[in-house]
């Protein structure tokens, strides 16, 4: 008996690595439902489009008829996870982790089916664990193991304080597998040392360890960094669509065929054609319409990726501004600089950013190009500001007395 190529490639598209490859394929010949487990700490509020690399794979081991886990770590995000971290990553409120809780449930099913989906808490069991048990726990491993993960050794050797606590994490993480009977278990590239220690926990209790899959982590709009909300260069699953088909129409030729490979749920043999027709002649941009038109429509339903592209091509490419712009009052005093104007309207996180932006020549005022970042804004004005082609605002500027 052999596994369906079919089955086997969906399986293995966009798959960093697989450990161990001959005991997932033994998993699969077996005909039992497998439990696919992945964690996802609550950590923001909203996903973005770095996430749902796992959660797309989760839905392809969904439609191939196996039992998805989906754990959120309200216990885990109390810790904080130390993974690519190069200091202490200071710990969320419980009212925080159970906030974001909510939302995440609320998103995912944009991708998962409800119905074959198990949504998990790690503070089920971990609530439950008694101190003893819990230092029984850390007795299953030791300090030169954890030492052998990449951050923890960096930080060691450069001096950088490594708090008791940190090393929890991947027990705790481990032991998850341990009480979900995990079979596979798949995380971010960054996550192999705590997915690996699920195996080794497993083993110690008694278990059939779990294959460890990771998944690569999704470039953000820069084409240089992982996506990221602190980074700003992420696309959130809730933006309304105009917003998120720009935002794709933004990345690089090249990057687009990342996000095929890793957001699209089009076949690889018609991606490859994808890239023939472009080696043809096709324009590249056209292609990335598909791709932007698939992601909008799922996240905001048939028909949004098309109304998407149109406000794209009509706002874009004619040179149009939207129908509705939204407006923010501003109290500027006797006036403020432009920067702390582009921070308060909302279109840049920081004024830092804003004179960033301004730098790059990427301002606008009422059409304008920018380019004196000591612009002082007066109040009784009101006027559209730009940030980029898709950041815009209509700024009414009001004295504070």
């Amino acid at each position: 008996m052999s596994i369906d190529r079919d089955q086997q490639a969906l399986i293995r598209r966009g798959v960093e690595e697989i450990l161990v490859e001959a005991e997932l394929d033994k998993k699969l010949l077996s005909g039992k439902q497998l439990t696919i487990k992945a964690g996802f700490d609550p950590t923001a509020p909203d996903l973005h489009l770095g996430h749902t690399v796992l959660i797309n794979k989760l839905r392809q081991f969904q439609d191939l008829g196996h039992q998805v886990v989906f754990l959120i770590g309200d216990f885990t995000g109390l810790i904080g996870d130390p993974s690519g971290t190069s200091a202490t990553r200071p710990p969320l409120t419980e009212e925080e982790v159970a906030a974001n809780a909510v939302t995440y449930k609320e998103q995912i099913f944009k991708i998962l089916d409800p119905e074959r989906t198990v949504v998990e808490f790690n503070s089920r069991w971990m609530n439950q664990m008694s101190p003893a048990e819990l230092i029984k726990l850390a007795s299953r491993s030791t300090v030169a193991r954890m030492l052998e993960r990449d951050d923890f050794s960096k930080r060691y050797k450069s001096g950088q304080p490594i708090a008791i606590h940190e090393f929890l994490y991947p027990l705790i993480q481990g032991y998850d597998s341990v009480a979900l009977e995990a079979d596979v278990e798949l995380g971010g590239t960054d996550q192999k040392f705590n997915l690996l220690m699920g195996r080794q926990l497993q083993e110690a209790f008694g278990q059939t360890p779990q294959v460890v899959m990771t998944m690569p982590l999704l470039e953000g709009l820069d084409g240089v960094n992982k996506m990221s909300k602190s980074l700003g260069n992420y696309i959130g699953i809730d933006e309304p669509p105009d917003e998120m088909f720009g935002k794709i129409m933004s990345i690089s030729d090249e990057l687009m065929w990342r996000y095929f490979e890793l957001l699209s749920f089009r076949p690889t043999a018609e991606i490859d054609q994808l890239r023939d027709e472009i080696g043809a002649g096709r324009n590249p941009r056209d292609v990335k319409f598909e791709l932007a038109r698939e992601i909008v429509a799922r996240f905001h339903g048939p028909g949004a990726g098309e109304k998407a592209q149109q406000a794209f091509i009509e706002r874009f490419q004619k040179g149009r501004l939207p129908d509705e712009i939204p407006e923010k009052r501003i109290e500027v005093g006797e006036g403020l600089p432009i920067a702390n104007v582009l921070k308060a309207a909302g279109l840049v996180q920081s004024t830092s950013e804003g004179l960033r932006m301004l730098k790059q020549g990427a301002v606008k005022v009422d059409g304008a190009r920018v380019e004196d970042r000591g612009l002082v804004l007066k109040p009784g004005k009101d006027c559209v500001v730009q940030v980029g082609k898709r950041r815009i605002a209509k700024v009414l500027l009001e004295s504070d007395e």
